[in-house]
């Protein structure tokens, strides 16, 4: 199989989707039973790299989530180990804050160490942090430069992942040292707190390649839809970031999304049901 495209942010070379993890930690945008089910189905890091080497199997070769969660490096070793591929790793810690508001330079060094000691590629503070400082009035995000300096002191990629749609521009404006962007991007709007045409002409006016999130609406479009929407409307250097739950699943999405790429049918099966008998082609 031909190695999923690739693109490169900040010097180091990462495939156009990427591995997220909503749907192996528990965050499904949906009711409290379906998180539930979702950390019980993986409750054990070998289901989660089940998925995961299928991906690694397409050259899709990054995961983006929360690593201070321990089941999600356990997954990424047990992946590893299993292919012999590495996994490049894209970390979104929430940072720390004092009692006043600001930020705890102190406290986020502990979390940026963290992040270092499982050897994380990239590190974009969560958008909890991100959109909490940003500042309309001033057009910067307070106190980044700081923290984007002690990323890079640790060896890893600085980057900002955010839910507002000026956290880019700002960063563009100012200067700030970050080499890629984490955006909601989706054919419903999900989510997203401006309309879908100005997020997309947004993205396209970035000066760092845009890590696209949610391209399903969290399970709200069918995949057909988001991934088309998704892949025909970015630059060659953004990525989507998507979630599965089951390596099925996994296999499902690269091969739409190859289909998709090469203009072609997808190969995959569709699901079933009586309802449909009457519009398939009789043999």
């Amino acid at each position: 199989m031909t190695a999923f495209p690739r693109t490169a942010v900040g010097g180091v070379s990462l495939p156009r989707m990427l591995i997220g993890t909503n749907w192996f930690l528990g965050f499904s945008h949906q009711t409290a039973a379906r998180d539930n089910f979702i950390r019980e189905y993986h409750k054990d890091p070998r289901t989660i790299a089940d998925v995961m080497a299928v991906f690694l199997a397409a050259g899709v070769d990054a995961v983006m989530g929360l690593f201070t969660r321990p089941i999600l490096e356990q997954a990424c070793q047990e992946a590893e180990q299993r292919t012999g591929k590495r996994i490049l790793r894209i970390d979104t810690p929430g940072l720390a804050f004092t009692k006043s508001g600001e930020l705890d330079l102190d406290g986020t060094a502990r979390i940026l160490d963290q992040s270092a000691a499982v050897n994380a590629a990239f590190l974009l503070p969560h958008q909890g942090t991100t959109d909490r400082l940003l500042d309309r009035t001033t057009r910067r995000i307070r106190q980044m430069d700081a923290v984007c300096k002690m990323i890079r002191e640790r060896g890893m990629v600085p980057g900002l992942s955010t839910h507002m749609p000026e956290a880019s521009v700002y960063a563009d404006e100012s200067g700030l040292d970050v080499e890629t962007y984490i955006q909601i991007y989706n054919a419903l709007g999900f989510l997203m707190q401006i309309e879908v045409d100005w997020v997309h002409r947004m993205i396209w006016s970035c000066q760092k390649p845009v890590i696209c999130i949610k391209p399903m609406a969290a399970g709200r479009c069918l995949p057909l839809v988001g991934m088309a929407f998704a892949w025909s409307t970015l630059r060659d250097q953004d990525m989507v970031c998507v979630g599965t739950l089951t390596a099925d699943e996994a296999r499902e999405l690269i091969d739409l999304s190859w289909s998709i790429l090469e203009r072609r049918s997808s190969t995959i099966a569709l699901q079933r049901t009586r309802s449909k008998e009457s519009v398939e082609k009789k043999q």
